[in-house]
């Protein structure tokens, strides 16, 4: 099994442009770096809508989750934590789903059955 994260940027024009990380292998303590600093290159350059594509994620740890944490703030303005999501996330695995759910992430960050989905719920 591949535990190395691996990361596949796309720019997609959705409402608004988007920025989706394809996602696979383990997302851990190991790679919460990796994935913090791709997001940080990302917003620097401008994106400002970030959809992560879980469907090849094989393990989320507690330090995973911080990771996506830390995304949820970069993306997140001061004061608009409940009026747009600008972090979306689709195409969960069952047991990656489970872990986001029980841990309340899916209460801030959308979760979306396909990508086509989720950047048709992308808006201006």
């Amino acid at each position: 099994m591949d535990t190395d994260l691996k990361i596949k940027v796309e720019q997609v024009q959705a409402g608004v442009p988007v920025t989706v990380f394809h996602l696979s292998g383990w997302l851990d303590a190991q790679s919460e770096d990796q994935l913090l600093q791709e997001a940080r290159k990302s917003y620097d350059g401008g994106a400002r809508f970030i959809l992560l594509n879980l469907k090849g994620v094989s393990t989320l740890t507690s330090a995973g989750m911080r990771g996506l944490q830390k995304i949820y703030k970069m993306f997140t303005p001061e004061g608009q934590q409940y009026k747009v999501a600008y972090v979306k996330i689709c195409e969960s695995p069952p047991q990656i789903y489970h872990v986001l759910g029980i841990t309340g992430f899916l209460q801030n960050i959308p979760n979306y059955e396909s990508r086509q989905a989720a950047l048709d719920s992308f808006e201006g």
